[in-house]
């Protein structure tokens, strides 16, 4: 829950990557109920174009002119679920949209209304029936998250109360979307000391020099940290970033932005975050 947060008022995008069943679209729903603003959801099936995603222009008989019909991209929160079940092609209508907050129809650019948040849940790739989401969207991600099953106690409570039937629906916003533009413009303003912008550079390059690693983190990743960071010290209250801050969102902001030399050799993308934890173990951290 907190990464989402981080990931909402950080002007980012989120990725939840887990097994079926463990809640990723409910999270993103919980969310999208908590705010005032426009919620959409897209359920991303292979069959699906890039125009059922952006909007399509209809011909009007009485104006005899095309109108265009938007899409559910504009909205202010859209939940893409199952994000890898559809095709790279309609995967990559989403892209501009992520990356510069509009879209271009027929030769036509449409800014988007802020706040503009997409939460994507997708399967792990081995399952079947899914695409890779290529590496340049996955960059768009400010930080993938996974669920996780829960314990034996929180499961219990979740069969009894089944509360995605019950209190997913109860829900009220506490928050419009103008309060959450207001604390997006906040941010930039946390304070990052020079030793911290060190540390942040010392563990992407580490990242870049890593023997297990055939790509390491990209400026866009080394920024993203940082603006993860900020977030991160603004919702707990402070103006200014420690290196707890970096080191609790590494692996979120940074594992799915690395190729290692064993996904290339063998499709194992498991090891990313194991890589990760080893290079923040390798590098000292600031006092």
């Amino acid at each position: 829950m907190d990464q989402l947060l981080i990931g909402l008022i950080g002007r980012g995008h989120v990725l939840i990557e887990d097994v079926p069943g463990v809640g990723k679209t409910v999270l993103a729903r919980a969310l999208a109920r908590s705010i005032d603003c426009k919620f959409s959801r897209i359920q991303l099936t292979p069959d699906l174009l890039p125009s059922d995603v952006l909007g399509v222009s209809v011909y009007n008989n009485e104006t005899r002119a095309f109108d265009f019909k938007p899409g559910p991209i504009f909205a202010n929160i859209v939940l893409a679920d199952e994000i890898n079940r559809t095709t790279p092609r309609t995967q990559s209508a989403l892209l501009e949209a992520m990356s510069e907050e509009q879209v271009s129809v027929e030769n036509t650019t449409m800014p988007l209304k802020r706040p503009f948040m997409v939460v994507a849940t997708q399967n792990p790739f081995e399952f079947e029936g899914t695409y890779y989401l290529p590496e340049n969207q996955l960059d768009r991600f400010l930080l993938r998250i996974t669920m996780g099953y829960p314990d034996r106690a929180s499961e219990e409570r979740i069969v009894t109360l089944q509360p995605a039937r019950t209190k997913l629906e109860e829900l009220k916003p506490v928050m419009t979307g103008a309060d959450i533009v207001e604390l997006q413009d906040l941010v930039p303003k946390v304070r990052l000391d020079s030793a911290v912008v060190s540390y942040v550079l010392d563990l992407v390059e580490a990242s870049r020099r890593d023997e297990e690693l055939h790509l390491g983190i990209s400026p866009r990743g080394s920024l993203a940290l940082v603006q993860a960071a900020q977030t991160a010290a603004l919702l707990a209250g402070r103006n200014y970033v420690t290196p707890d801050d970096v080191k609790g969102l590494v692996i979120p902001v940074g594992a799915h932005r690395i190729i290692s030399k064993a996904y290339l050799q063998n499709g194992d993308a498991n090891t990313t975050s194991r890589i990760l934890k080893r290079i923040l173990d390798q590098v000292p951290t600031p006092t």
